[in-house]
């Protein structure tokens, strides 16, 4: 697996408008959904690294609210055969990529998201307490879409300029064995190429 670190200058490469984080590690251009899963960073930590994942409630189903409602505690348990093994976990992450490229933030940048869980980094246990947290809507097997590299670009660029961000990892790197995504289908390459900078291997 490759890994990224983000340029801090470069265009987004559609011309879009770039992406802002406030000072208070808000994104203004993305639909807020307020998380409670999230608590206080530990002090004088810096935020280096982007954990990318993938997702999908029900597995393999796209554009439904399943993950907003994980993330907020309101997953019903009976509604899919899937989600009453998951319905109790109390996880979030700080934003999602829907499979049109839409953003979503359910925490600030500023706080601790429960995206990692047990994982480590270049030595460094707890990657909550350091790392951003990017869901993109997708399997392991399923291409992902055009719309969601270059979102996830334009993010990487914006919190790289807010933030200290040495690398860009996906969740099978910090928890390898537990986790598999954002799995073979996502395309490290194709990022390297939107952030115009190259993908680097840390082991």
């Amino acid at each position: 697996m490759k890994r990224a670190v983000p340029a801090r200058a470069s265009r987004a490469p559609n011309r879009a408008r770039p992406l802002v984080v406030d000072a208070g590690g808000y994104v203004g251009a993305a639909r807020r959904i307020p998380s409670p899963n999230c608590d206080d960073r530990p002090q004088d930590t810096p935020i280096s690294l982007v954990v990318v994942h993938g997702i999908s409630l029900p597995p393999g189903q796209f554009g439904g609210d399943g993950v907003e409602r994980l993330f907020t505690n309101r997953l019903d348990p009976a509604a899919h055969p899937y989600f009453e093994g998951i319905a109790q976990l109390r996880v979030s992450s700080h934003f999602l990529v829907r499979r049109d490229g839409a953003l979503v933030q359910f925490v600030s940048c500023a706080s601790r998201a429960w995206h990692a869980g047990e994982s480590t980094w270049r030595g460094v246990p707890r990657c909550n307490d350091y790392s951003i947290g990017i869901e993109v809507e997708g399997t392991d097997a399923k291409p992902y879409e055009d719309a969601q590299y270059a979102e996830l670009a334009r993010l990487c660029r914006a919190l790289a300029r807010r933030y200290p961000i040495a690398d860009i990892v996906g969740h099978c790197d910090i928890a390898p064995g537990r986790k598999s995504d954002p799995g073979p289908a996502f395309d490290w390459a194709r990022l390297e190429r939107l952030l115009r900078r190259p993908l680097q291997s840390p082991r």
